[in-house]
């Protein structure tokens, strides 16, 4: 797994306890924010992942 994949994969988890407890503590508004957090860096992630195993050359949208 690429380096920055593996980053944005931690950021992630943390962000997704970080929201859970969040709403736990009944910080709804916290929550959401680090909820949408989880999502941005989910998609890095994945970004990052399927960079990393095309061949050079090829875009990212095929």
């Amino acid at each position: 797994m690429p380096r920055l994949a593996l980053y944005t994969l931690i950021v992630c988890l943390l962000a997704v306890a970080a929201a859970v407890v969040s709403f736990a503590q009944g910080a709804w508004f916290i929550g959401v924010v680090w909820v949408l957090l989880a999502g941005l860096s989910s998609n890095m992630t994945w970004y990052y992942f399927k960079r990393n195993r095309q061949p050079r050359g090829e875009s990212v949208t095929s």
